[in-house]
């Protein structure tokens, strides 16, 4: 299967990003080791190659997906290693309930959302990396629709909608003791105001759940 119609990964090297919640006012400090990640968002035509599905009402191939789901983008992980003759990154609990992941695979998987934030970054400290209608499509200037991945300006470091057009889902439980189960989401979508098109961001939301602002993109980590 050639994926490089469809995205390029990009090494994303060792670092250290600081992350903040402005509802608890908590700040930590995580350093991801070296990664890859995608230079785009999970294309329409992607996800329907793998899994004969298009979610979501917009229409067109270079389309972000978006109406998926946590588990929904777990599971596609899955599938696109199998593919592509790697090893899967998640074991999935046989009750549905449960997802573990394997640290030492080498196939596709969500980013961290410290593994997030420090692409997103790359290497800036503001809220943006660039003016904003430069990089990311946001209610601002969308239209209140999604477009074509690649169509603004990337980062630093070669990776395009960190904010705006869809939400990435990443990995992280989002806080156990309050939320239970949702996981994190970060980076704005093409529906948000300004401000929650940030490099700081967080959102949540339940990983059964599909909107029609979130998508995702994909991470592989790299040999120790």
């Amino acid at each position: 299967m050639d994926l490089s119609a469809h995205h390029t990964m990009i090494a994303v090297p060792a670092g250290e990003v600081v992350l903040t919640d402005r509802r608890t006012q908590r700040s930590w400090s995580v350093r991801p080791a070296p990664y890859e990640l995608a230079d785009v968002p999970v294309t329409r035509a992607l996800y329907a190659e793998v899994t004969g599905q298009r979610p979501g009402p917009a229409r067109g191939d270079r389309l972000p997906v978006e109406g998926v789901s946590w588990w929904d983008a777990v599971r596609f992980c899955n599938a696109l290693s199998a593919r592509a003759g790697l090893r899967p990154a998640y074991r999935l609990h046989e009750d549905g309930e449960g997802v573990d992941r394997d640290a030492s695979a080498d196939g596709y998987r969500l980013p961290t959302e410290a593994e997030w934030e420090h692409a997103c970054r790359a290497g800036t400290d503001g809220p943006h990396y660039g003016p904003l209608d430069e990089i990311a499509w946001y209610r601002g200037n969308s239209g209140e629709r999604p477009h074509e991945v690649g169509g603004k300006r990337p980062n630093a470091w070669g990776f395009h909608d960190m904010l705006g057009n869809v939400w990435d889902w990443c990995w992280d439980v989002y806080d156990a003791e309050v939320y239970g189960s949702y996981r994190v989401l970060r980076g704005g979508g093409w529906f948000d105001e300004h401000w929650s098109c940030r490099a700081s961001a967080r959102r949540r939301s339940h990983p059964t759940f599909a909107v029609d602002d979130v998508g995702f993109r994909l991470a592989r980590s790299l040999p120790s």
